[in-house]
């Protein structure tokens, strides 16, 4: 087992909160401190992103993360918890709540990756573009982040509402993707996969998109068929691909509601 950077705050039920490919757990500090207020917040970072490091030739793909992220929270004491993903980490939620649904109270997927019909057969070209450009002005970033045509040239695709992100979460998210050298071997283990488990009805769940979702487009990769059939859709107005950065409070809210749904 390869043990997992993690970061535990707050009290209550244990919610765990996994990142997507590129970030890395502090991409949830805005949700975190919301969140520890109701629950004991688990936060990881994933073999070769943040606090983690890349052990080469490890298998990537959603399922063994997810069996990676259960065995250390299993060396961390929780048997049970809440679960919340972003992305890639949405992904592997969702084949932790099919693994084991005895060990998974309920399921936010956060823009998850996975739902689609075809899946993809190669990296696309805009992920060597997002992380050549992280790799080669990380050390520049500190400063240029103060300006808004970096942090556009960052995080305009990102979101709508990129003009209000903070200094620190552009800062975060670009050091993040600068280090993470699990980038590409987490994409190479998402080709030519979909999420195709099944998770049954006693788990509460709920899949948040946005609306202006350019990572992961409604037309391609929110198919709600591969979803699991008795999962709640929203869709947040002027959101993007990360949707606890745009409107926290309300991806909270979502959390929150599907933790405390009984089946």
């Amino acid at each position: 087992m390869q043990r997992l950077h993690t970061h535990i705050s707050g009290n209550g039920e244990p919610l765990l909160l996994i990142h997507g490919m590129g970030s890395a757990g502090t991409a949830f500090k805005l949700l975190r401190a919301i969140l520890e207020r109701d629950f004991t917040v688990i936060s990881i970072d994933l073999p070769g992103h943040g606090k983690t490091p890349m052990i080469h030739g490890r298998p990537m793909d959603p399922q063994s993360l997810a069996l990676n992220v259960f065995d250390e929270m299993t060396a961390q004491g929780f048997e049970k918890f809440h679960l919340a993903g972003n992305s890639l980490g949405g992904w592997v939620a969702l084949e932790m709540a099919s693994i084991y649904p005895d060990r998974v109270n309920s399921l936010t997927g956060i823009a998850p990756a996975g739902l689609w019909l075809n899946p993809y057969n190669a990296r696309y070209p805009g992920t060597a573009l997002a992380r050549f450009l992280a790799r080669n002005t990380a050390k520049l970033a500190p400063t240029a982040l103060h300006f808004e045509k970096a942090r556009a040239l960052g995080f305009r695709d990102v979101s709508p509402r990129w003009r209000d992100f903070s200094y620190e979460i552009c800062l975060d998210a670009t050091l993040a993707m600068a280090g993470a050298e699990g980038y590409y071997p987490a994409w190479d283990g998402m080709l030519m996969k979909r999420f195709d488990g099944n998770i049954p009805e006693s788990i509460p769940v709920t899949i948040i998109f946005g609306d202006t979702d350019r990572t992961l487009p409604a037309t391609t990769c929110q198919e709600r068929s591969v979803a699991p059939q008795h999962a709640k859709w929203i869709i947040f107005p002027e959101t993007g691909h990360a949707p606890m950065w745009d409107s926290p409070l309300d991806v909270a809210a979502a959390i929150k509601e599907t933790s405390s749904t009984r089946r």
